[in-house]
């Protein structure tokens, strides 16, 4: 009887020893499957406005006289561009702008008072930059014009002129979301020369700094 009882015993041991790891296996937590997030792309097109301040020198001749003045000011415009997303992170693109500039200068040249500036400048340039996810380095150049003017009340003088040049500049630019892109920009441009009114020489060179802020398609 102590022989059955002890055998009984260890049985029921056994199949109650089985049970709960049966249990175990059945209840061990199941792992998450993994969820992928789709790397940011910088192809597409986009369109936006930019503003800053710009620090324009000319240098003017007349007559046998000369004189050097700067003419600085704020400038508000808007910009248009493609950005293609090469291999490596490297990221290349076409970006055209426009911008209005209050920058006129009263002076006076040649013993006569004499107003001058710029109202309109615009671009269009090449850009190569790296990706950083969402934030992109970038270097620019290409083509800069812009219009300039020379006023002499005095002679009835009122003439302008476009100018035709180049620009180089280099900036960093960030994808808040998928959609919305700000930027900061440092440019400079060589206008080149011009004479305006068959009367006046002039050279103009200029420093922008832009902020921007544009939509992606």
């Amino acid at each position: 009887m102590k022989l059955l009882l002890g055998a009984s015993a260890i049985a029921l041991l056994s199949l109650s020893t089985a049970s709960y790891a049966a249990d175990v296996v059945d209840q061990e937590p199941s792992v998450p499957e993994a969820v992928y997030v789709d790397a940011f792309s910088w192809t597409g097109a986009y369109i936006g406005i930019n503003g800053g301040y710009a620090w324009t020198k000319g240098d003017f001749s007349a007559g046998g006289a000369s004189a050097d003045e700067d003419f600085n000011g704020g400038l508000l415009g808007a910009r248009l561009g493609y950005n293609w997303q090469m291999g490596n992170d490297f990221v290349g693109g076409i970006e055209v702008d426009v911008d209005h500039v209050w920058n006129e200068n009263d002076y006076v040249f040649g013993g006569a008072d004499v107003e001058a500036g710029s109202d309109w400048q615009g671009s269009a340039r090449l850009r190569l930059g790296y990706a950083i996810d969402r934030t992109l380095l970038f270097a620019t150049g290409g083509v800069a014009i812009t219009n300039a003017y020379v006023k002499v009340p005095a002679l009835g003088f009122d003439e302008s002129k476009t100018f035709t040049g180049w620009t180089v500049g280099a900036g960093i630019e960030h994808a808040f979301t998928d959609n919305w892109l700000g930027s900061i920009e440092y440019r400079y441009a060589d206008f080149g020369s011009e004479t305006i009114g068959d009367v006046v020489d002039v050279d103009l060179k200029q420093s922008t700094v832009r902020v921007g802020l544009a939509y992606k398609f």
